[in-house]
């Protein structure tokens, strides 16, 4: 085919005058300036010649296929089972990869819509339940992700189902076609959920606060315990969940999991006032502490609150605090801090930082005797963090 006509030689000179010099430049070229022999192709070295005939060769045998056979030289992605993924990626995977995108994310170099929310409203046809869709992209790394979590749906227990599932779609950052699918049912959710906790006992719990307390002993209590376990020595585990066998049942699993006493407790008083850290997961339809049962130096790492109609931490214990965000526009919103701007007990410039930020060194984590509450949303950064983690594991057989 003919070259673009921008692409074509000019034409000869139409008058008797010499013509100028192949090669003549400026003088003193402006190093960002373009030099006739750049903008000239029949001027360029002949190397650059050679590349555009073999260019014009390539575009000719392009058009003389199909568009869409090329297309069909793309792979499939591959399709991960929820067996598969939960045996071979694990919380060591996810800290570190977790911590690095809370750092990319303050700095401004992960793209991170706030997270769409689809509530399913109870009928007789379905329902009830929540689906929360997140994604992110952190600058420099090979993939992107789209994560679309399913919640709350406990209608599933009467028919021998779990309450909620999810899929991952990691895409290649280079190109935009899918690289792999995740059936994971939340596993990767939770895993990430528990490496934002690890992150956080990391920078705003001392060494010595070795007193943990879980309130909420569901699936997300697992993954805090586990994850944080790989960064703290704790020493004693407290839980207080609303249904006892349910607690005690979580209790004696992660005992045997993890080496140290767990105990159930009657109220979630005991339980809070006995921990130098308080994890909280529940589904955010009430407050579950109060200021007066905390110690002095307490850390508060709350996880339950992600949309509007939630809030575990009452507003004055927030402002008694350091606080902390994964996100600040995020949890303005849908988060903790959303219940305290409510309430006026605090403004947007009362938060200390974003946990990136003392990851980063930009500010300081723990500074001593002192109430931290660390407010964690759950951001597409550690979704594209951990999406990227699942492909390095289960794609490229990385251990």
């Amino acid at each position: 085919p003919a070259l673009p006509s921008s692409r074509l030689p000019p034409p000869p000179p139409t008058s008797l005058a010499p013509s100028p010099p192949r090669h003549r430049t400026r003088p003193h070229p402006h190093p960002h300036q373009t030099t006739p022999h750049t903008l000239n192709p029949m001027l360029r070295p002949t190397r650059t010649r050679t590349m555009m005939a073999a260019m014009k060769k390539a575009a000719a045998g392009a058009m003389a296929k199909p568009f869409r056979r090329s297309l069909a030289t793309v792979n499939p992605p591959k399709l991960f089972s929820y067996e598969e993924i939960t045996a071979s990626v694990k919380e060591h995977h996810a800290i570190e990869s977790v911590e690095k995108a809370f750092g990319m994310l303050a700095e401004g170099k992960v793209d991170v819509p706030i997270p769409m929310h689809i509530g399913i409203e109870e009928s007789p046809e379905a329902g009830p339940g929540d689906c929360h869709i997140k994604g992110g992209y952190v600058y420099g790394t090979k993939t992107w992700t789209v994560k679309l979590a399913n919640v709350s749906f406990y209608k599933n227990v009467e028919k021998g189902l779990p309450p909620g599932s999810g899929i991952f779609v990691v895409i290649d950052a280079t190109n935009g076609f899918p690289l792999a699918i995740f059936q994971e049912n939340r596993y990767l959710t939770d895993l990430r959920t528990g490496a934002a906790g690890a992150v956080s006992v990391k920078h705003f719990a001392a060494r010595d606060h070795t007193k943990v307390a879980f309130i909420g002993t569901g699936m997300i209590a697992g993954a805090m315990a586990r994850a944080s376990s790989e960064v703290q020595k704790w020493t004693e585990a407290y839980c207080y969940g609303l249904d006892m066998a349910m607690t005690e049942s979580f209790c004696s699993e992660m005992e045997g999991q993890l080496g140290f006493p767990f105990k159930a407790c009657a109220t979630a008083e005991e339980a809070v006032s006995s921990a130098d850290v308080i994890f909280t997961q529940t589904p955010g339809s009430k407050q579950v502490l109060e200021l007066g049962w905390l110690k002095p130096h307490a850390t508060i790492i709350a996880s339950g609150t992600d949309q509007p109609t939630k809030n575990e931490i009452p507003p004055d214990v927030m402002a008694a605090s350091k606080m902390v965000c994964d996100l600040v526009r995020q949890c303005s919103t849908v988060g903790e801090l959303r219940s305290a701007l409510a309430a006026g007990t605090m403004k947007e410039s009362d938060v200390y930082a974003e946990i990136g930020e003392v990851v980063n060194g930009t500010k300081p984590g723990r500074e001593g005797d002192e109430l931290i509450c660390v407010d964690l949303t759950g951001t597409g950064a550690q979704d594209a963090a951990i999406g990227q983690v699942a492909v390095d594991v289960l794609l490229h057989g990385n251990k």
